[in-house]
């Protein structure tokens, strides 16, 4: 008898007609160092042209700088104003008339336990992990429609597993995941895909902290970059819709 008919890859889809990365637009909120930087450096390979922001203006030129001089555009926003992101929009449709790609990377973290938490520290995590992924979606979803493109956040393996000393960044980013699969599910009919990366310990300046040696074992940025290249890169019928990723071996102290 017969086995069952095995069907290859290469007769159901060819490579060859996935759309080209080359010459199209991302965003990336907090992208000067860090995650954002690193996603930055992997997409621009790939020929893209990558819009990076973050509110220091110094500090975002010069990311910009030292990425690429034509293909790499800065621009001055706080996520936290739904009005700074939709000038970071029309800006990057003034100068390149589309928008393919939007990570929403941009993130803050204050790490007490709750009774030393402060009011301010709260708002400030809500306003910009949370709240900030909102704006940078509202802003940039009419043109994503339009290119039916990619919408991506990164949360955090905190977005799945409570600590001591996390409520606030745990409220947060258990908020981004939630969102962002909530968001997925509203946005498949427009062909618009979106993903939440969940990273665990990256070697980046996060919370005040400067990578050296001793972070060898923690994902590095560019780690991420190859993630999302690889989320746009996979076939148009495949949605990983959230992904889990850590270090493949612990700290070993």
């Amino acid at each position: 008898m017969d086995g069952p008919e095995v069907v290859s890859l290469k007769d159901t889809f060819n490579a060859k007609e996935m759309e080209e990365l080359r010459d199209k637009v991302a965003y990336i909120t907090g992208g000067s160092m860090g995650i954002g930087y690193g996603i930055a450096r992997v997409l621009l390979r790939q020929g893209m042209r990558v819009a990076i922001s973050g509110r220091d203006e110094k500090r975002i030129g010069k990311a910009a700088e030292s990425l690429d001089r034509e293909r790499a555009m800065p621009l001055v926003s706080d996520v936290t104003r739904l009005e700074d992101e939709e000038e970071a929009v029309k800006s990057i449709l003034n100068r390149w008339g589309r928008l393919d790609v939007v990570v929403a990377n941009a993130g803050v973290g204050h790490f007490a336990p709750v009774d030393e938490l402060s009011e301010s520290q709260w708002h400030q995590m809500i306003d910009t992990n949370l709240t900030g992924v909102f704006h940078t979606l509202k802003a940039a979803l009419p043109a994503l429609k339009e290119s039916r493109g990619y919408y991506i956040t990164v949360a955090s393996l905190a977005g799945a597993n409570f600590f001591a000393s996390g409520a606030g960044y745990n409220a947060t980013k258990f908020g981004v995941v939630g969102f962002t699969q909530a968001v997925m599910l509203d946005l498949r009919p427009y062909d618009i895909k979106v993903s939440t990366i969940m990273p665990g310990s990256v070697a980046t300046q996060f919370n005040q902290h400067q990578p050296s040696e001793k972070d060898a074992w923690k994902i590095q940025p560019e780690d991420i970059g190859a993630l999302v290249l690889d989320l746009l890169q996979m076939n148009p019928r495949t949605l990983p819709s959230k992904i889990e990723v850590r270090p493949s071996r612990p700290d070993r102290k």
